[in-house]
């Protein structure tokens, strides 16, 4: 298994220390975005490969019951 050097630290909004392990800090705002584009319902999936961000996948979802006819998905 290979050692990986650790990146980046960031301060929390409460003033905590956290050591970034995975993310870089230049990839933190790309899952921010993603989170931001899945309004109500939705996932964010993070693919590691080789302890390395490598994909990140987005699924929006619509609530069904929500839904009426000649409206919008969106």
């Amino acid at each position: 298994m290979q050692n990986y050097s650790v990146k980046n630290k960031i301060i929390t909004a409460n003033g905590e220390n956290y050591t970034l392990q995975f993310l870089e800090r230049q990839q933190i705002p790309m899952v921010d975005e993603a989170l931001r584009s899945l309004g109500d319902y939705g996932e964010v999936r993070l693919i590691v490969e080789k302890g390395r961000l490598r994909f990140l996948v987005t699924q929006r979802s619509y609530d069904a019951l929500k839904w009426q006819p000649g409206s919008s998905i969106e």
